[in-house]
């Protein structure tokens, strides 16, 4: 995954006198936040992002520009600025304006007595919260787990950000079926995201895949064959191996394009030129989101089906605050009102390592069919993939757009399961041959069909409301959250409402 540099500074007395007595001590807690960072703000495959500490304590005009001239250098893009003792605050300036002011700023001070770090936090964030940088603060010890989780909540907002910036979006033949939700709005996306979308022609896949490599798609068949067995559901017409083999094709001619023009995330139409004319996408689009293929251990590549691109960039988001996870994709299919449960399902993009949660593809895929696709909806044929997914806590998000302001909608839930009978009974009220989460939301059937902005849905596992939040509040955008206590207000909520 791209991730940005993070670098620490921390401000310090004039008073010479002061430093020489206290800079040890200083330099010794800047380089234990970073140790912190390192152990815990994991990604996919265990990588940390980059941390990098100021040589010196900032406690002249002179130690300020050559802090912000030290991180320039070290493409630092996040910035902490940390506090132990009582601080110069008008010495920041020199350095955040140096580094930039585009920067997310996380302040992080101690809460003691005797050097009052939080003190010089708010005199120095006072400042720059004045000429209307939005910034954030943790106080509190650093050893402190609550206090690390809130660092690393931060932390996982600000890479989402700032990582985001400059990235691709390659968007495969356009908004699918006239969904307007999913359309890509390029001027609020690249002045808050700074994201921007290429558009490709389905000609170009159907082109690419007549030249895919023929031994890449048997050793791709021969994976499924050994890992599904008689689970997939050869009907003849609708499903055969030659069709299955064509989807194959589909993924390894979409993994090129990808390499090829550098796209960092991407979405299919599908519907109705390639489910109509090619093969549907099903396969393609689970292979990508998930953390493996055939030939082993890759990255999850997010791909949203019906090319819907805010759901793509919500999903990209994410898989940031998720740490590298799949990112799940469904439709908002059925309330049951007896149950007080959300089926989530869609044909094809919910990544198979939903299936178990598991690294091991063996694992997901033994509990995954492959079923022939629908003929009325999609007469090309193909695989559609089918399970249930496994149990556990979710945190679900979408953007949308309200006249030219993005938000957030974010709301907890669980994957839940339920006897066999009773799924088997719900899934002919939806369709047997797609995949399923039986969902408990945290947020009433009235709270949530009044405000979610769009059919589709997506989610990572655990609860990540706090990094999500924090990640709108950096980027500007208004964060919904259903069903939970209100958080802390910014205080430019207050100013601006």
């Amino acid at each position: 995954m791209k991730l940005s540099t993070i670098g620490i500074a921390m401000l310090g007395d004039e008073r010479r006198a002061v430093m020489e007595r206290l800079e040890g001590e200083c330099i010794k807690r800047m380089k234990r936040l970073a140790e912190i960072i390192k152990a815990k703000v994991k990604y996919y495959n265990g990588v940390s992002p980059e941390v990098v500490v100021a040589p010196k304590v900032v406690s002249s005009v002179r130690d300020s520009k050559e802090v912000g001239e030290y991180f320039v250098r070290s493409n630092v893009k996040i910035l902490i600025i940390q506090y132990y003792i009582w601080d110069y605050p008008y010495l920041v300036w020199p350095l955040v304006n140096t580094l930039g002011r585009d920067k997310p700023i996380l302040n992080v001070s101690n809460n003691e007595g005797e050097y009052p770090g939080n003190v010089g936090l708010l005199a120095t964030d006072g400042a720059l919260r004045q000429i209307g940088l939005r910034t954030h603060r943790v106080i509190g010890d650093i050893e402190d787990p609550k206090i690390q989780e809130e660092i690393v909540d931060w932390i996982r907002a600000a890479e989402a950000y700032t990582s985001l910036r400059g990235q691709v979006y390659g968007v495969y033949g356009g908004h699918s079926m006239g969904m307007e939700t999913g359309y890509f709005h390029m001027i609020p996306v690249q002045k808050v995201l700074g994201i921007t979308g290429y558009q490709i022609d389905q000609l170009l896949i159907a082109k690419y895949m007549e030249r895919v490599d023929e031994n890449e798609v048997e050793k791709g068949f021969r994976w499924f064959t050994e890992m599904l067995g008689d689970r997939i559901k050869y009907d003849g017409k609708m499903l055969t191996p030659e069709k299955l083999k064509t989807q194959l094709r589909l993924y390894l001619a979409m993994k090129k394009i990808n390499e090829e023009y550098g796209f960092d995330f991407c979405g299919i139409k599908g519907q109705r030129e390639l489910t109509e004319h090619v093969v549907i996408t099903d396969v393609a689009e689970m292979l990508m989101n998930d953390p493996y293929d055939w030939n082993g251990s890759k990255e999850p590549f997010v791909c949203a089906t019906e090319a819907d691109s805010f759901g793509a960039i919500t999903m990209q988001i994410l898989k940031y605050i998720g740490g590298g996870v799949p990112v799940l994709f469904a439709d908002v299919r059925l309330y049951v009102p007896e149950k007080d449960i959300w089926i989530f399902a869609n044909s094809g993009n919910h990544a198979s390592w939903y299936a178990a949660r598991s690294w091991n593809p063996a694992e997901n895929l033994k509990k995954v069919t492959l079923w022939p696709a629908i003929e009325m909806y999609f007469p090309a044929g193909g695989a559609s993939v089918e399970f249930d997914a496994a149990p556990g806590e979710m945190t679900f998000a979408r953007l949308g757009i309200h006249g030219d302001k993005m938000y957030m909608v974010i709301v907890r839930g669980d994957s839940i399961d339920l006897p066999e009978d009773e799924k088997k009974a719900l899934k002919e009220r939806t369709n047997p041959t797609w995949p399923h989460m039986y969902v408990k939301l945290r947020a009433s059937f009235e709270e949530f069909i009044n405000v979610f902005p769009a059919n589709h849905i997506h989610g990572i596992p655990g609860n990540h409301v706090n990094a999500l939040v924090k990640f709108c509040e950096i980027a500007g955008i208004e964060p919904i959250v259903l069903g939970e206590r209100a958080a802390p207000t910014p205080l430019w909520k207050y100013l601006h409402k």
